[in-house]
């Protein structure tokens, strides 16, 4: 089955997702900052990525996805960013998802995402479709 990163720093949602996909049969590695899931999507090679925005540092989660997309050994893993911005800042995405170059991700939700839209998203993305 496939093997899905989770890059977040909150212990309890990385938890949650885990139990949920694992669940569904999916091999999931986790880590908890930017660097970490750098040095683990380069040494697993996923075949998904899900990753948090606000980590070590407000936007580190962006940053991790526009380094994982500029190497073309990694560019060709799917992204799907999980964000709290809306819920914190009012910022919402839905205007930025088509920039590439801002927004680096094959797809993004806000958290909290429910058990059967992460196992949709997940599915979704591995077939090779957004959304």
């Amino acid at each position: 089955m496939a093997r899905v990163l989770i890059i977040d720093d909150d212990p309890d949602i990385v938890e949650s997702m885990k139990v949920i996909l694992e669940n569904k049969g999916y091999n999931v590695i986790s880590a908890s900052s930017g660097k970490e899931g750098l040095d683990k999507a380069k040494k697993d090679k996923p075949d998904l990525i899900i990753l948090d925005i606000i980590m070590e540092t407000g936007d580190k989660g962006l940053d991790v996805a526009r380094q994982l997309k500029k190497d073309e050994n990694y560019k060709a893993i799917p992204i799907l960013m999980l964000t709290s911005l809306k819920e914190k800042t009012g910022f919402d995405f839905k205007g930025e998802a088509g920039d590439k170059d801002w927004l680096p991700v094959e797809d993004y939700c806000d958290k909290p995402l429910r058990p059967e839209e992460l196992t949709r998203k997940v599915e979704a993305l591995l077939k090779g479709k957004t959304g």
